[in-house]
């Protein structure tokens, strides 16, 4: 009995050690002059046959790095590693933290315990992590597909550089930074470090906002469609569209249909979208009411949004395309952002799921409530991104 008792005695100790480890303090240090940085994988390819030579796009992001005499990175100031090809959407808080069993990290910060942005002009940063202003080396390199940190691999795994250049970080701005594929067919590769203004500008609560941007490899659209791979939820952008387009927002109230129009917003123009993976401008944003549908009592809303785009000189009232048509010679793609981006229209549609714009949460004495966003879409070699930004929100009442 007494041997028994000491043996539960070491088995309750054990555990209570493996949870005291498993919520282990971090420890940050504090950064006197940060700037706020957000990374996004862009290499959307998957190898296979046609492309056996090309590195699988699985990457580790070195800051500052140091070298030994052969030029094999052995430490580095900030380093983020397991960064995978990202998501379709980024929400506007760090949902990857805590809440996903997989070592991949589908954005930087992501899942890393680093310390974040505040939240500036009600705007939470917190899916951007602090960087010491000022200028930096950065590489990426490829790394296999496994679980094992980058500087526990062995020596040959950690010589193919992917990027290797210097980035400039103004203090208290805000940095999203891509790496993209540049060329598609000389398979050149590069970053696109953006200087974002969202949190500068004069926004209002009551509205929704929303910029574009076209960041597709030269010659992709003009590609063979056999060498792009098919995204079923891209609809017709899988096959790419022409370098200039324009936008058409279109507002809906029904659910999965396009039944119930809010008629004061169907098919308006907003401007037009050009590819562009080099010139490092923040596109314009455009704004829609959060309450557009005059039936909403002011605190709810289920509207969703539809954005056709269009070559220049169409337009959805004279569309020649059936909207079953995926290969459309990249004249029209329509991007549908409705419920939560996994549910496509009734029907056989050829737009590109995304979700909604607009956040409809518990908040206050209200479950739900919808609040406005700042949103951009990225268009990248027939795939499509979403990155929502949300102001900080009262929390629930019970």
């Amino acid at each position: 009995m007494p041997q028994l008792r000491l043996q539960n005695i070491l088995f309750c100790a054990a555990v209570l050690l493996l949870f005291a480890s498993g919520c282990s303090k971090v420890d940050y240090a504090k950064i006197d002059d940060p700037a706020y940085l957000r990374v996004f994988n862009n290499l959307n390819y998957v190898v296979g046959l046609e492309n056996k030579d090309e590195e699988v796009p699985f990457l580790t992001m070195l800051i500052d790095p140091e070298m030994d005499q052969s030029g094999m990175p052995v430490k580095a100031g900030i380093k983020g590693d397991f960064l995978d090809q990202r998501e379709p959407y980024a929400p506007p808080y760090p949902s990857h933290v805590g809440s996903s069993i997989s070592y991949k990290n589908p954005e930087y910060p992501g899942k890393e315990n680093v310390l974040v942005g505040p939240v500036l002009n009600g705007f939470d940063l917190s899916s951007w992590a602090q960087i010491p202003s000022g200028k930096h080396r950065i590489v990426f390199m490829f790394r296999p597909v496994n679980n094992v940190p980058f500087f526990n691999l062995e020596s040959r795994l950690k010589q193919k550089v992917l990027i290797d250049t210097t980035i400039m970080l103004d203090s208290k701005e805000v940095y999203t930074l891509h790496i993209l594929q540049k060329n598609f067919l000389t398979k050149k590769n590069g970053i696109y470090l953006r200087k974002e203004n969202f949190h500068k500008l004069s926004l209002s609560d009551s509205l929704v906002y929303v910029n574009f941007y076209n960041m597709s490899a030269k010659g992709f659209q003009e590609s063979s469609n056999e060498l792009k791979e098919a995204n079923r939820k891209s609809g017709s952008l899988r096959y790419g569209i022409k370098d200039n387009m324009n936008i058409f927002q279109s507002l809906f109230t029904s659910e999965k249909t396009m039944l119930s129009p809010v008629y004061s917003s169907t098919y308006k123009f907003m401007g037009q979208l050009t590819r562009n993976s080099e010139v490092l401008e923040v596109s314009k944003y455009y704004s829609f009411p959060l309450f557009a549908d005059p039936k909403s009592n002011g605190i709810y809303t289920n509207i969703w949004q539809r954005f056709d785009l269009m070559s220049i000189g169409m337009n959805p009232a004279n569309n020649p395309y059936e909207p079953f048509l995926m290969n459309t010679d990249g004249n029209w793609a329509p991007i549908n952002c409705m419920l939560d981006g996994k549910s496509a229209l009734q029907g056989n549609d050829n737009g590109a799921q995304l979700p909604n714009m607009i956040i409809n949460i518990h908040s206050g004495i209200h479950n739900p409530r919808s609040f406005a966003t700042v949103n951009t879409i990225e268009i990248v070699n027939g795939n499509v991104y979403l990155t929502t930004i949300q102001r900080k929100y009262a929390p629930p009442i019970y």
